[in-house]
């Protein structure tokens, strides 16, 4: 028993409703100090602790006491014949394995050490026979586990056993995961440094109103290899419950204003961008984004990476745009209450995550099984741009170059990002050709393409798309290059006199 929390209140329970205590050395101290009676598992079994506690339960008057079918006469002579008691109750919580293992500097030795043998062998043994024997493997079952003894005359539903040994196999099973994980962090020969093998442990937080569509049921469950990834991270302050649909276009649009440190505003629309800005002000940054495609940001979802204030509230409510959701990780003295009066507007309160971590891997399903890859967190480093045209890049276009390249990548592909200073005014996404991605941007930014620059998240398979460019005023390019006709779209860019950057990286998403 590593953890003790919680531990007082419920063995006064089983001590009111007469319940022997059996309980290793550490544990069986901080019972006997509150004045209940324990005997130790040592002087039940006549076998004393040794290997400094790392062999303390595995014993045969254990596991036989929790294993042993009450209704086989046979197993009950075997008891009685060994002096073995039968447990009707097996209490554990694990050694804090990923605790000791987090961290690129953890040591192996203390890790290894925080290891549990005996405790998931116990839970093992009593899961298996939980129609004799209750398993509490969670602290967090003590309060609801008490109040059902002390209720019922000590005794347990057969639904309440049932899920109480799923819950520690459960357990267990993400125990064993992720000691696998540490011990097989080793890249493959080609470097691929993905597991060989990947456990997956999801747990449904939420049921939501159905998925994609009407006719498809959803939910939402959370990754519990990630400490903050559950959805009681999200405070919903008014509104309808969300949807599949909602939860998507939030993630998209918080991965998008994450990626800055000045104010900034993202309006998503199934699942890409409709406008993004960065401003000095929340306000500024709002406007901006909304005037690049003030149509398409027709319920959409509005994400800001600082807490939102009352003028940004009141600046979002007069527009009159419906709005599906707002999200801010905080909201100003007297910014919620300006969209009391709109209840269908989702108002969220959550914790920005600023770049996802280095580690985040990105699943998708596929018949028969699942594409996994490194979340593509890239960023451009100035040095990492290179001016591959006879024009140069005026200095005054590099900041809106970089804002546009930064955009790009959470377009879904063929992606085109039209940009002045740090706010987008065109975006042209999914299409099949990239120069009708290039076609749309243009037409729905009409006279703002003027000036703006262009970015574009792989490389310009011709040259055709480059004098579409230039006919709608086009000042810069930013792409990743790349193609084997680079030397022909470097050339047509120097006709048109438009300075073009390479990135060397490119930025699919599909």
């Amino acid at each position: 028993m590593f953890d003790k929390t919680g531990l007082e209140e419920f063995v006064k329970t089983l001590d009111r409703l007469g319940v022997e205590i059996l309980s290793t050395g550490g544990t069986a101290e901080v019972i006997s100090s509150v004045g209940i009676k324990v005997r130790e598992v040592a002087d039940y079994t006549g076998f004393p602790e040794m290997l400094g506690g790392r062999v303390k339960t595995l014993h045969p008057k254990v596991h036989a006491a929790l294993l042993a079918l009450r209704g086989n006469k046979e197993h009950m002579k075997e008891l009685e014949k060994n002096e073995v008691l039968p447990i009707d109750m097996v209490v554990v919580n694990l050694y804090p394995f990923e605790k000791a293992a987090r961290g690129k500097d953890a040591a192996i030795e203390k890790a290894l050490e925080n290891i549990d043998i005996g405790g998931p062998a116990m839970l093992r043994s009593g899961a298996k026979n939980f129609k004799s024997v209750a398993v509490i493997s969670s602290i967090s079952q003590y309060k609801q586990i008490a109040e059902c003894l002390e209720k019922n005359n000590c005794q347990l539903d057969d639904d309440v056993v049932k899920e109480l040994a799923a819950q520690a196999f459960r357990g267990i099973s993400s125990y064993d995961a992720a000691i696998s994980a540490y011990l097989s962090k080793k890249p493959e020969p080609q470097g691929n440094k993905l597991p060989a093998v990947l456990k997956l442990e999801m747990r449904k937080v939420k049921t939501l109103r159905y998925g994609e569509n009407p006719h498809q049921e959803a939910a939402f469950y959370s990754d519990t290899s990630i400490a903050d990834s559950d959805t009681a991270g999200i405070e919903q302050l008014q509104g309808k419950e969300l949807s599949f649909n909602n939860i998507m276009d939030i993630n998209s649009a918080y991965n998008i204003v994450g990626d800055f440190t000045r104010p900034s505003a993202c309006i998503v629309k199934h699942n890409n961008p409709s406008g993004a800005a960065m401003g000095s002000t929340l306000t500024a940054a709002y406007m901006d984004a909304l005037a690049c495609d003030r149509m398409s940001a027709f319920g959409g979802i509005i994400a800001f990476n600082k807490p939102l204030d009352k003028q940004t509230a009141e600046t979002i409510f007069n527009e009159s745009v419906f709005v599906e959701c707002i999200a801010a990780p905080g909201y100003e003295k007297g910014a919620a209450e300006v969209f009391g009066d709109r209840k269908n507007i989702r108002v969220l309160k959550m914790p920005l995550r600023t770049r996802e971590r280095e580690n985040d891997i990105d699943i998708k399903k596929v018949s028969g099984g699942f594409l996994v890859q490194r979340t593509d967190i890239k960023c451009l480093r100035p040095d990492e741009a290179k001016v591959v045209t006879k024009t140069k890049v005026p200095d005054g276009l590099w900041e809106a170059l970089f804002f546009s390249w930064t955009i790009v990548k959470h377009v879904k592909s063929n992606a085109i990002v039209l940009g002045k200073g740090t706010k987008t005014v065109g975006i042209g996404a999914g299409q099949m050709a990239r120069v009708d991605s290039v076609r749309i941007a243009i037409r729905k930014s009409g006279e703002k393409s003027k000036g703006a620059v262009l970015a574009s998240d792989a490389f310009f398979p011709k040259a055709d798309s480059i004098e579409l460019a230039s006919e709608a005023g086009i000042s810069a390019i930013i792409q990743p290059g790349g193609s084997i006709r680079d030397f022909e779209v470097i050339e047509a860019a120097d006709h048109f006199g438009i300075p073009m950057v390479f990135t060397g990286v490119r930025h699919f998403k599909h």
